[in-house]
């Protein structure tokens, strides 16, 4: 079954080279019928993207049948990700669909060239979060 993913959204860091957290977040939806919110939920929260201090980048993903969707985002640090962990926005998401699956995070330090042609690091990071989410089926 073929992971659905949206196109990278670069974030205000993007361009900065490092050290970087990459953080995949993995929802298990107990209905199909909860996942078009979701989908809707993580849309807004991708559109501000660009403007959050620390941001790298990030992918939505989902696997429909399987009623599961989430994220691949890579962070400038663990500060930064906790700063997007507590924004109003996400805690009122995750208060909205906390009763209605389960979730899971992995987390892993990575590097990150930065500059303007991401490509190698991106296909790494994808990779890397490709085989953490086949691996938790």
């Amino acid at each position: 079954m073929a992971i659905l993913r949206t196109g990278w959204q670069a974030g205000a860091a993007a361009a900065d080279a490092g050290d970087v957290l990459v953080s995949v977040t993995d929802f298990t939806a107990q209905r199909h019928t909860a996942l078009p919110g979701i989908a809707r939920a993580g849309f807004r929260l991708r559109r501000v993207w660009p403007e959050l201090d620390g941001a790298v980048g990030v992918w939505l993903w989902t696997l429909p049948a399987a009623r599961r969707a989430g994220s691949v985002a890579v962070w400038r640090d663990a500060r930064a990700m906790h700063g997007f962990v507590g924004l109003p926005e996400h805690v009122a998401i995750m208060r909205r669909y906390r009763s209605r699956g389960s979730a899971r995070t992995a987390n892993w330090a990575d590097t990150w060239a930065g500059g303007t042609d991401p490509a190698a690091d991106l296909a790494r990071i994808w990779q890397a979060a490709a085989a953490d989410l086949a691996a938790a089926r």
